[in-house]
């Protein structure tokens, strides 16, 4: 169906688009951000925003899977994607057209296109921004990553003290799902359960083969899997987590050594920030084979996230597992931020007047101002531009000169 002339201006649910002063903004935070990681060794990367589906389905799964919208390429016949994710990108990018064999830090920002909005009616169009650290698996990869996430959510304005970060670690529930010898059904129940938060389900799984009564191996195991949801809490309650999975596996003790190494380093460069520790989550526990971390801001929104994600490597095909470990967000959602209590304010941009861009000289003279960063308009018969004018340019027997604004 056509729609009317009336409906035509209309965009699809979910989409959107920026104009002029939330525009400026975004493109404020997107430069300040690729200098941040630039100043940090990054390299910036740009994507296609079109490849071959399996590309940019490797690794992420059913619900990358689901929010991708494909087409069919008219010069070979090949199902492509439009990218839901850049991060799938990135990695190829890493393991293919660079093949190094040493860290590489790589960092991009891009529109990406979902074919359905998040849970919390989210855009369908967010501009992303991310950073990815290839070829280091040890802690200090990690924790710079969680760093550099915390730097990129600042240059929004918003206050430390505002901000909560989420540590978790998938290898807690691995190692347990491991000795406990769970079968696949068993197991996938259990996720599930863990993921809505169900404790009344996670507790009826996991007691289901516990009736032996053994304090070691697989019914200790289970019993350590059904108290995960309660081991959540401020960092200090990772003490009362090791007391409690005591003896469970040399995975789950490095899982917890890794989480307690990333609270001390968090606690010399980010003591402001609000630490929460939830060894119960999940989330995108087939992906992601280590560390993970969110940031919130004040209400609880989520500003950016990610974790590691090792072996990825191997998904593209180059045969060599090569850890990975990265974070992405929407820099829509740190343009919020800038209006939340605590944030500074938006600078008021300023302008010079060209009343005659036309005269000897002028041109000289305004190309010179705007090279040195002010903003010149030339006069038009009706200006109307979203700054102020507050100096103009003119010209004396002496040359050009910028003064106050005064009366046309």
């Amino acid at each position: 169906m056509i729609p009317s002339g009336t409906e035509r201006w209309r965009l699809p649910d979910g989409i959107d688009e920026w104009l002029p002063d939330a525009s400026r903004r975004l493109e404020t935070l997107r430069r300040r951000f690729i200098d941040l990681g630039a100043s940090w060794g990054f390299e910036p990367v740009m994507p296609p925003m079109i490849e071959y589906l399996d590309a940019l389905l490797t690794g992420t799964g059913e619900v990358l899977d689901l929010q991708t919208f494909t087409l069919i390429d008219q010069q070979d016949g090949r199902t492509l994607g439009v990218r839901a994710d850049m991060t799938p990108q990135v990695a190829r990018i890493d393991a293919h057209a660079l093949g190094r064999d040493v860290p590489t830090r790589l960092l991009y920002t891009g529109t990406v296109l979902r074919a359905r909005t998040d849970a919390a009616g989210g855009s369908r169009n967010p501009l992303q921004f991310g950073a990815e650290l290839f070829g280091h698996g040890g802690l200090q990869s990690d924790l710079e990553m969680c760093r550099l996430m915390l730097e990129s959510v600042l240059l929004s304005g918003v206050q430390p003290g505002a901000l909560t970060l989420s540590l978790g670690h998938v290898g807690v529930y691995a190692g347990l799902v491991d000795e406990a010898g769970l079968d696949g059904e068993s197991e996938q129940r259990l996720h599930d359960a863990m993921v809505r938060g169900s404790v009344p389900d996670v507790q009826r799984i996991t007691a289901a083969d516990t009736g032996h009564g053994h304090e070691h191996g697989r019914g200790a195991a289970l019993r350590a899997l059904g108290a995960l949801p309660s081991l959540r809490g401020e960092p200090s309650m990772l003490a009362g987590a090791r007391e409690r999975l005591a003896g469970r596996g040399a995975r789950v003790t490095q899982a917890l050594d890794t989480l307690a190494g990333t609270v001390d380093g968090l606690a010399i460069s980010h003591p402001e920030v609000g630490l929460h520790i939830d060894l119960g989550d999940l989330r995108g526990y087939r992906y992601h084979t280590g560390m993970l971390f969110a940031v919130h801001g004040a209400a609880g929104e989520p500003l950016a996230r990610g974790g590691r994600y090792d072996a990825i490597g191997e998904a593209f095909g180059t045969g060599k597992g090569r850890p990975a470990t990265g974070f992405s967000g929407e820099l829509a959602r740190l343009m919020d931020c800038q209006t939340a209590p605590g944030a500074s304010p938006a600078t008021e941009r300023r302008a010079i007047l060209l009343r005659d861009p036309t005269a000897d000289g002028a041109w000289d003279a305004a190309r010179a101002l705007r090279a040195d960063g002010e903003c010149v308009i030339s006069s038009l018969a009706q200006d109307l531009v979203d700054v102020s004018i507050d100096r103009e340019l003119v010209r004396f027997a002496s040359g050009w000169t910028v003064r106050p604004l005064t009366a046309s």
